[in-house]
């Protein structure tokens, strides 16, 4: 038994001291702080919508040739993967940051504030970084710099993978997460977990907030098409409105959340964004088109509800006389974390940032397409603290005054660093 217990003990002592050695000083991380903050204004000085990403890409190679590392380009049309071989044989790790911005634009007062106008859906608009993707690039590239640097740290293969349309390529087109796993970035070598982040305008700097399972919803796109019997204003009884039609079914696929779904198990939304129909106001128009938007955390809820849509649309349009059908199409899957992963990658991030700073959230029902990477291979997705001092209402993401406090971006390296050098090391 003593043999058996001073086995167990050298075991346990070489095991811990390995874990132990993987860490990087606190002297790296302040030397590229800088550089992070410098590239991340680059990026949010000079943004570019999904799919068109080609200086950004550009300027992500450059930075990754220098470092030494194996380049792919083009992948996904715009993205960029830089692969790293360590020193010492082990898994393979992917890391993702998202490198697109959107449709807004900046109110912001900043030095580095973006000018950039475009043309989009055929409107002129301007062009930001409203959601925080310059903020991860800047990291995973700094978390590349530093991995390189100490790839004698590094038992494995690392994938950074910086990828395009996030928030959805252009109509018609392909793109995103999805497109460069159809392209094999998950292959050759085949890469074992992933690890995502995004910074948070409401969580406060030097913290991260995760959630074991479903942490961000499935996003799906529906149409319906209404149809009626055109008449005169002034005549309702002469033909079918579609515009009360709509009304009823607007009502109606509301009580399969208030009265269908368990939202005890997990939140579930149904909402329409936009609808068309007419031309005047005294006609009573021949159809009308509903299109919206369905977000999930759980599998069985999301086939529910669709299910109940196709049944239910065609049904409250026949009771007052007219037609409907709805199409409903994927824009995203449900990102999930693989509770194994995230079990085993907690101390790192604890040791990264101190177990006070890690904190457990609930989900969030708006959508991520990491989760095509992370249906395919175990995932973990995060977020990450970038709320500005003192500022208790945060502009939400997505707005023209959305804002980040540089300071966060520094906590982002260090937690993918450290979590990256133990997984490929334990």
């Amino acid at each position: 038994m003593k043999s058996l217990s001073n086995s167990l003990f050298v075991a346990f002592v070489l095991v811990f001291s390995t874990i132990q050695a993987q860490s990087i000083s606190e002297k790296t991380y302040s030397n590229i702080n800088e550089k992070v903050i410098e590239w991340r204004r680059h990026f949010h000085e000079n943004p570019e919508l999904g799919n068109r990403e080609f200086k950004t890409a550009a300027y992500i190679e450059k930075h990754l040739r220098k470092l030494g590392l194996e380049v792919q380009t083009g992948v996904g049309i715009t993205g960029v993967v830089g692969i790293l071989k360590g020193d010492k044989p082990g898994k393979a790790l992917g890391l993702r940051a998202d490198i697109d911005a959107l449709p807004v634009t900046e109110r912001n007062d900043l030095s580095f504030k973006s000018e950039v106008v475009t043309e989009f859906l055929g409107e002129t608009t301007g062009v930001m970084h409203a959601c925080g993707h310059d903020t991860h690039t800047a990291i995973l590239m700094g978390v590349a710099e530093i991995l390189a640097k100490n790839k004698d740290q590094v038992a494995g293969t690392i994938k950074f993978i910086f990828q395009p349309a996030e928030e959805g390529p252009p109509p018609g087109e392909k793109g995103g997460a999805l497109l460069m796993v159809e392209e094999g970035v998950l292959k050759n070598p085949d890469v074992d977990a992933i690890f995502g982040l995004h910074i948070n305008s409401a969580t406060p700097v030097g913290q991260v907030r995760y959630k074991t399972g479903g942490i961000m919803a499935s996003a799906q796109r529906f149409v319906i098409t209404v149809n009626g019997k055109q008449t005169h204003g002034s005549q309702p009884w002469s033909g079918v409105d579609p515009v009360y039609i709509s009304s009823k079914i607007i009502d109606g696929i509301q009580s399969i959340i208030s009265r269908e779904s368990n939202l005890l198990n997990e939140a579930a939304v149904i909402s329409v964004g936009k609808i068309k129909s007419g031309v005047r106001f005294n006609i009573i128009p021949e159809s009308a088109e509903l299109i919206g938007t369905i977000r999930t955390l759980d599998y069985d809820m999301r086939d529910h509800i669709e299910k109940r849509m196709h049944e239910m649309i065609p049904t409250i349009a026949e009771a007052y006389g007219g037609t409907a059908e709805v199409s409903i199409s994927e824009s995203t899957d449900i990102t999930f974390n693989d509770p194994d992963l995230v079990a085993q990658m907690l101390p790192s991030m604890e040791k990264a940032l101190g177990k006070e700073n890690v904190l457990l959230t609930k989900a969030t029902t708006g959508a991520e397409d990491f989760s095509y990477f992370s249906r395919e291979v175990p995932g973990f997705y995060f977020f990450l603290g970038g709320m500005t001092p003192g500022n208790e209402t945060p502009f939400p993401h997505h707005t023209p005054d959305f804002f980040i406090d540089e300071d966060g971006l520094i906590h982002g390296v260090k937690v993918l660093t450290q979590m990256s050098m133990d997984y490929l090391n334990q």
